[in-house]
């Protein structure tokens, strides 16, 4: 006799299928029939849990949300030096990507679709780098420094771009052309450039900013 799940059961499997379906196709390219079918429901029964497509879209990406990790603690048990505080910021965002490679593919799905509520979801979800980089470049920076202001407004965005282009290497990528090296290597090996890039040239990220994988 097969278990006859519970509302919450149905809703949480509704929601799981319609995560994978728009990590793989994006919100456009997935239809309420194609979820129903994924879960062998009728759309009458996913519309009792869901009134529209972009609803259940939207509790997709509340449920990012929900696991939105929390660099406070980074910050205090991975000291408080600059390159240390975004090396082990960095590593938190990449193993949450890592454990669930759904989230960048939906924010580079929502890329492409230009839906302007999903870009703001995950431009949030990188407002603590660029917050975290531009207050840090602007204690390290001299104050006399070419462009400055210009530097720091561009550093966070770059950084985020180069972590992107990192896990879309390391996770979604058929075969993987850095094997040998590990996304927690990279991450490291990433932010030490990036400080180089931006005119910090003697640093060195501590062993405490390194995260076991």
């Amino acid at each position: 006799m097969s278990h006859r799940l519970s509302g919450p059961e149905r809703r949480e499997t509704i929601l799981s299928a319609a995560q994978g379906l728009f990590a793989d196709k994006g919100f456009h390219g997935v239809s309420i029939d194609e979820i129903a079918r994924a879960v062998n429901v009728s759309p009458a029964i996913l519309y009792r849990h869901f009134d529209s497509k972009q609803t259940l879209y939207t509790a997709v990406l509340e449920k990012f949300a929900s696991q939105r990790q929390s660099y406070v603690d980074t910050i205090v048990n991975h000291g408080t030096r600059f390159e240390d505080a975004l090396a082990g910021m960095t590593q938190v965002y990449i193993e949450n990507i890592a454990k669930n490679p759904d989230i960048l593919k939906i924010e580079l799905h929502s890329l492409l679709e230009g839906n302007p509520a999903t870009l703001a979801f995950f431009q949030n979800r990188w407002k603590s780098f660029t917050d975290y980089i531009e207050f840090g470049l602007n204690e390290l920076l001299p104050y006399d420094l070419p462009n400055r202001e210009k530097t720091i407004l561009t550093a966070g965005l770059m950084f985020q771009g180069m972590v992107r282009e990192a896990l879309i290497q390391k996770c979604l990528q058929p075969q993987d052309r850095l094997i040998d090296l590990s996304l927690y290597e990279l991450s490291n090996e990433l932010v030490v450039l990036f400080l180089r890039s931006i005119g910090i040239n003697k640093t060195h990220i501590s062993r405490k900013a390194t995260i076991s994988s």
